[in-house]
């Protein structure tokens, strides 16, 4: 196959929508994190600490879905460099680690959403708790 400057391009859309699908999680999480902060404040309990202790496994996971992104954001950006100053077997390369770091962050984004869905039982057996 061929790389040509057209398929690094199409992955500018799909890595920024999912930099900006990343971004709307870690704000959410972010204001989940100082909803329990006054909760704790007011009423420390176990079901607290256990949904603080998902959320950090979820922010260190965002993070790294975020900065992983970026790498293949900046690799393929670098692959059309390349190609453009015709290192055909570099540019190759690179795009290969694009495609590789935009896989390991997408994979990442699947670790936290279901390590999401735990933090929703979390929630729902505190619910159950209180009836």
């Amino acid at each position: 196959m061929t790389l040509t400057m057209n398929i690094p391009a199409l992955l500018f859309p799909a890595i920024s929508l999912t930099m900006l699908a990343y971004n709307a999680r870690y704000l959410a999480i972010a204001a989940l994190i100082r909803q329990l902060h006054s909760e704790y404040l007011s009423s420390p309990s176990k079901n607290i600490g256990l949904q603080i202790k998902n959320l950090r496994k979820r922010l260190w996971l965002i993070r790294n879905m975020q900065a992983i992104a970026i790498i293949s954001f900046l690799t393929s950006v670098i692959t059309m460099f390349l190609l453009y100053v015709e290192h055909m077997n570099w540019a190759n390369i690179v795009f290969g680690v694009s495609l590789f770091c935009l896989m390991l962050s997408l994979f990442l984004s699947f670790v936290e959403v279901q390590i999401s869905t735990k933090a929703l039982a979390i929630r729902l057996d505190r619910i159950e708790e209180n009836k």
